[in-house]
């Protein structure tokens, strides 16, 4: 065996330990989360606020179904009714999913900013087991409230791809989704939520 070789079997050898130590541990997701991180910091995955502005105003409004039963962090049982007239920044996440950990500081960021301005943050965890996610949010340390639903999602909400954001405007209306991760900290997207209050 040469030496090229050789060597190249003990990197491969040392980046495959690296791999497997992450995945067992669990640490994968925070790591490739971390990574993903990078990639927001870029601005290629920010919500298109301009162009969904553009198309609201163009067609008739799309009211967004309110009736969703849910169950908060401390086990009270909410009805997404009772936010009626608030700006509703909807986001469905799981602890296990990198791109949902790297959107968050920023969706933290974003909360800290406007949560006194007449939005509420509805954080819906898919998560199987409620409990992980909220040891998630508490070794974090974010301050927005997290959910699970407390029965069927309505079709509306309906997606494949998490994380999922849905926005609805203080009049019930769908104004915004956005498929995948976005860095919803922006000068832009507080501008947006405001313009729907």
């Amino acid at each position: 065996m040469n030496k090229r070789l050789k060597k190249n079997l003990i990197e491969y050898g040392i980046i495959g330990a690296v791999f497997i130590t992450l995945f067992v541990t669990g640490l994968h997701t925070e790591v490739f989360g971390f990574l993903q991180r990078g990639i927001l910091a870029t601005g290629l995955m920010n919500p298109d606020t301009e162009e969904k502005a553009e198309i609201a105003a163009a067609t008739p409004s799309k009211g967004a179904v309110l009736d969703l039963n849910l169950v908060n962090s401390k086990g009270e049982k909410v009805n997404m009714k009772q936010f009626e007239g608030k700006v509703i920044f909807l986001n469905f996440w799981a602890t296990w999913c990198p791109p949902c950990i790297a959107e968050m500081p920023g969706i933290h960021n974003l909360y800290q900013e406007v949560k006194d301005d007449n939005v509420e943050f509805i954080m819906l965890s898919v998560d199987q087991k409620f409990e992980k996610a909220k040891k998630f949010k508490a070794n974090k340390g974010y301050e927005f409230e997290i959910y699970r639903a407390a029965g069927p999602v309505p079709q509306m909400y309906a997606t494949r791809s998490i994380p999922t954001t849905y926005v609805i405007d203080a009049d019930g209306n769908l104004a915004l989704t956005h498929l995948g991760m976005g860095d919803f900290d922006t000068k832009d997207f507080k501008q947006f939520l405001k313009e729907l209050q």
